[in-house]
C-alpha cells in the first residue's frame, strides 16, 4: 500500500471584513485555492442574510478548503484540507487574510494519512 499524505490546516482570524459577502467570500476561497496550486472543483456558499455570516465550500481535486463567518465579531474559521506534499497551505490561509483583512489568531497543522503496513 501506498503512503497517503494530507495536511489539514485549521485557522482562526480575527477583525475580518466582509464576512456577510457571500461572492466575496467566495472570490476569497477560489483565490486561495489558487495560491495553494489547487485544482478547484466547485464552489457552494450559504449566505444567512444581511449582516449573518456566510458559510462556504471549495471542493478541491485535491480536497477542500471551508470557511465559516461571524461578522458581527470579525471572526472567521477555517478549514484547509489538502493531499500531497505540493501544495502550498500557509499561501492559501495568507490568501484568505490578506482578502478579509484579517489576522491569523490560531493555526493548526495536523498530518493525515496512512503508511504501508510492515
Amino acid at each position: 500500500m501506498t503512503p497517503y499524505e494530507g495536511r489539514h490546516l485549521i485557522a482562526d482570524l480575527h477583525g475580518c471584513a466582509h464576512l456577510d459577502d457571500v461572492a466575496y467570500v467566495e472570490a476569497a476561497l477560489i483565490a486561495a485555492a489558487q495560491a495553494a496550486g489547487a485544482t478547484v472543483l466547485e464552489a457552494r456558499m450559504h449566505g444567512f442574510g444581511p449582516g449573518q455570516g456566510v458559510t462556504g465550500m471549495v471542493l478541491l481535486a485535491e480536497s477542500h478548503i471551508s470557511i465559516h463567518s461571524w461578522p458581527e465579531h470579525g471572526y472567521a474559521a477555517v478549514d484547509i484540507f489538502l493531499c500531497g506534499r505540493r501544495h502550498d497551505l500557509d499561501a492559501a490561509l495568507a490568501s484568505i487574510a490578506a482578502a478579509l483583512g484579517g489576522t491569523v489568531a490560531q493555526r493548526t497543522l495536523i498530518e493525515r494519512g496512512y503508511s504501508a503496513l510492515a
